[in-house]
Order: structure tokens, then C-alpha cells, then sequence
């Protein structure tokens, strides 16, 4: 039989929450963020539950190729936009929207030999400062793209990088309010965090990321509790083996658990080779026959120890939620010192995927 550890794919909660982020959103159109292949979902197996997205956003040319050969014609739109000119031709032949954040591209675009004028994004740095144009150098960029004949829609975009804690959008926003109103651009602001909490910022299309899957933008669950948001992976496993400890033994590479007294411990097949943090600290939750319990000891490459002291009927073949409807990804991630984000879309390609 193979392995026992998979991850699920529920395109019934994918479907459900991009019904919700519509709703949120008003008459925003809706850029599905599957970058990073779908956040580790996969863009195969998500794209039979996303086909009511208005586009998709992604940042690989060989992933929106995917997209292209699966069938889907509408709007795909590259978030980084290209790195160098001969991407225009890709560019061109599968008509993609680009993202345009420095004087270089709009050069290239103005060399460039295309059959169709290419839509683009004009990026305005908002205080991510990451990609994007100063704000004060926006304006010029926009004159010099508006007088290109091989550019055709031109779309204003920006990000936020607060609008999941306290600190939100204010300032950002203020700043594109002050921008030039000659220019008159339809707007592109809102990722997940925006979506949910900033409906000022919904403009003509948001772009929902990781809510789309069912995890907390914040990294805190609670936080998206009441939205009815459901998680789309279920990462699961089994126990293959089961440990009788007594007082002073230790578990896993380092000892660095040691057992107070009589435990049990389960070996549950599944490791950082699969995706699992290997930072996880010793009570990481896990879900063992629906009984919440925690990690022990150190996480191996294809397995982890788990305290059965809560669960006593467990044994080889119990069921193991490492995340999923049960068990939060941000809950795990949270213990482990990181986000659902990096947990999602770490997942390993040896994991097989189940998609129904």
C-alpha cells in the first residue's frame, strides 16, 4: 500500500469561499491569487473550483501557461510582472496582463515587436517598497505608457503591506488619493487582508490570496473565524508504529524529549520532507482520531512523534490531522513560529493530492 500521509482537496470549501470573497466584495471584480502553485494546492486541482474567478494572478509564465493549456481564456494577469524582453513574446502569445513597476519595462514594451497591444498594471510603491513606481515619479510613467501604441489598458495597482494588523491602510490610501486625478485609472489595491477588513480599498478588482483557501491572512485563525471562510487542504497521515516510554527515555534525534514517567508515544508517517515545519517545538497540535494532542521530540525527515497520553485507544493505523477543517493551519503555524502561508505552499510534491 503507498504511504499514508496525503493532502485533500475540497474544491465544495474552495467554490464556497470564493462565493463569500465575491460577496465582500461587491461589484470589485476578483483576480484569484494561485501563485505559487495555487499556495501549494496545486493549480490543477484548484482550478475546477475557481472557474467563477473574473481572472487569475500568478507570477511564473509556466504557470499561467498551465492555465492557458487547461482552458481557461480569460485574464491572466502576472504579478511581478517580466524580467527581461523576450518574456514580451510569451507575453504576447498567451495574451497576459503584466504587472509594470519600472522604467525598464515600459522601454521594452515600447521596443518590443507585438501582434496586440498589451494590458498592463502600472505599479505605484505605496510603502511596501518593494516593486513600484515612486510616487512621484508615477505620474511621468503613466504619460510615457499612455503614449505607447504597444500598450492597451492601463490599470493603476499597488499593496498593502499592513492591512492585517492595527496599522491598516490609512496612509497608503491617502497617498493614491493624492495621486494625479488626470490620470483617472480604474484601481487594483485590495489583497486578502484589504478584501476583508478594508472595503474602501475594493475598487474595480481585489486580489484574495490565501482566504481563498481558508487561512487567516493575519496569520490568526480567530481572526477569520466568523467569516466562514473553510480550509481547502486537509494534510493527514497515519501512526505506523507505537512506542511504550518509561520515565528518563528520550524520543527522536537529539533526545530532546525525555519522558517523565510511562508514555506512549505514536510515530506518525510524515516529516519536513513533506512539508511539515521541522522547527515545530514539542506541543505543536495535532489531531489523533479527532483527539487533540502535540508533537514530541524533534521532526524528522519522514516522521514525527506524537504524545497518545490524551487519546489511549490509539494505535498503528489511527488517523493523523496534521492541518486541515479540524485542526487550523494558522494554529500550527502559529506554535511552529511561522504562517499558514509557508505551510500551505511548502507542501511537498511527493505528498499525493486528492482532490474532491
Amino acid at each position: 500500500m503507498p504511504r499514508p500521509v496525503r493532502a485533500d482537496i475540497s474544491l465544495a470549501a474552495l467554490r464556497h469561499n470564493l462565493t463569500l470573497i465575491r460577496q465582500q466584495a461587491g461589484q470589485a471584480k476578483i483576480w484569484s491569487v494561485v501563485k505559487a502553485n495555487a499556495y501549494g494546492h496545486g493549480i490543477d486541482n484548484v482550478l475546477p473550483g475557481l472557474q467563477q474567478s473574473d481572472g487569475f494572478a500568478l507570477l511564473d509564465f509556466s504557470e499561467a501557461i498551465r492555465l492557458r493549456e487547461r482552458g481557461w481564456n480569460g485574464p491572466i494577469l502576472l504579478l511581478e510582472g517580466f524580467f527581461e524582453q523576450a518574456d514580451l513574446r510569451l507575453i504576447d502569445r498567451y495574451q497576459l496582463t503584466t504587472a509594470v513597476h519600472s522604467f525598464w519595462q515600459l522601454a521594452a514594451i515600447a521596443d518590443a515587436r507585438l501582434r496586440q497591444p498589451v494590458n498592463i498594471y502600472l505599479k505605484v510603491n505605496s510603502g511596501m517598497n518593494r516593486l513600484g513606481f515612486a510616487p512621484d515619479r508615477l505620474h511621468a510613467a503613466w504619460l510615457e505608457a499612455s503614449a505607447c501604441p504597444h500598450i492597451g489598458d492601463i490599470t493603476l495597482m499597488s499593496h498593502f503591506a499592513s492591512a492585517d494588523s492595527d496599522t491598516g491602510v490609512a496612509a497608503p490610501m491617502a497617498l493614491i488619493r493624492s495621486l494625479p486625478p488626470e490620470m483617472g485609472l480604474p484601481h487594483c489595491l485590495a489583497n486578502s487582508a484589504a478584501t476583508l477588513w478594508h472595503p474602501a480599498t475594493h475598487a474595480d478588482w481585489v486580489r484574495p490570496g490565501i482566504v481563498l483557501y481558508g487561512a487567516s491572512p493575519s496569520g490568526r485563525w480567530q481572526d477569520i473565524a466568523a467569516t466562514g471562510l473553510r480550509p481547502v487542504m486537509r494534510l493527514s497521515s497515519q501512526i505506523i508504529a507505537v512506542q511504550s516510554l518509561q520515565a528518563g527515555d528520550r524520543v527522536g534525534y537529539g533526545g530532546r524529549f525525555r519522558a517523565a514517567g510511562a508514555q506512549r508515544i505514536g510515530i506518525v508517517a510524515c516529516g519536513y520532507a513533506d512539508g511539515y515545519p521541522r522547527h515545530a517545538p514539542g506541543g505543536t497540535p495535532v489531531l489523533v482520531d479527532g483527539v487533540r494532542t502535540g508533537i514530541v521530540g524533534t521532526v524528522s525527515m519522514d516522521m514525527l512523534a506524537v504524545d497518545l497520553s490524551p487519546c489511549p485507544a490509539a494505535g498503528i493505523g489511527s488517523m493523523v490531522e496534521l492541518w486541515g477543517p479540524a485542526l487550523p493551519v494558522d494554529d500550527v503555524a502559529q506554535a511552529a513560529g511561522t504562517l499558514g502561508y509557508e505551510l500551505l505552499s511548502a507542501l511537498a510534491p511527493r505528498v499525493p493530492v486528492v482532490t474532491g
